[in-house]
């Protein structure tokens, strides 16, 4: 079955050109030019990513994110001519992942779907909002899924967004060994390379948060030459 794409931009061109290129790619494409109407799709039919522009006729790109986020977890890309930092700081705050703005180049804009789509299938989120009895619970580690956050013993853990990630996807493999660069690609969502420590920097300052030991951890444990686990 091939990925469905929404494009939401009342600029016909640029939605013809980005359809062309997706549609290159395997994925299937339906455009909208206004949001009322993308709205209207999604409550049907399920949807991978959407690209938002921000000037829409009936509501800007902001509050449709903001609507399409109240239900739904796949990856939004605002793709807009607006320029401002603010804006950008506003679409990602609002639930945006990604943001880029014209004029772009068809192939970045490509490859970027390409990154949000690898990130999001990795945790096989399907489209809708985590449940609540979707929550984890080890030994005093508590991870709430719908409210992000975090609590150990009861004190909770201010972690920044990779963080969460990495210990959340540590706890839905909990009892298997995750690599170094299954880890990276699932929670970056980009490709691994031998030399990169981010994963190991990230893990220690995760541990630190924790209170963790590093040579006796009760939690995150380093499984020597192959990676990480959660037992």
């Amino acid at each position: 079955m091939k990925e469905r794409i929404v494009i939401v931009d009342d600029e016909k061109e640029i939605a013809d050109l980005v359809e062309v290129y997706l549609q290159n790619e395997g994925y299937e494409v339906e455009k909208f030019y206004n949001g009322s109407d993308a709205l209207s799709y999604l409550n049907g039919m399920p949807v991978c990513l959407a690209i938002l522009d921000l000037m829409l006729p009936d509501m800007d790109g902001f509050t449709l994110c903001q609507k399409i986020r109240e239900n739904y977890l796949f990856p939004i890309i605002m793709l807009t001519a607006r320029v401002n930092d603010m804006d950008k700081i506003t679409g990602l705050t609002l639930g945006a992942d990604d943001y880029i703005t014209k004029p772009f180049n068809p192939l970045e804009l490509v490859a970027r779907v390409k990154t949000q789509l690898r990130r999001y299938t990795k945790y096989n989120l399907y489209g809708t909002a985590p449940r609540e009895s979707d929550d984890i619970d080890i030994r005093g580690l508590h991870i709430s899924k719908s409210s992000h956050k975090c609590s150990l013993n009861g004190r909770e853990l201010g972690l920044t967004p990779i963080e969460f990630n990495i210990l959340r996807y540590l706890c839905e493999n909990r009892g298997s060994v995750v690599s170094s660069e299954e880890l990276f690609e699932a929670v970056w969502g980009e490709k691994y390379l031998d030399s990169n420590n981010t994963v190991m920097a990230h893990i220690a300052r995760l541990r630190e948060k924790m209170q963790e030991p590093a040579r006796n951890p009760k939690f995150v444990k380093t499984v020597w030459g192959v990676g990480y686990t959660i037992e």
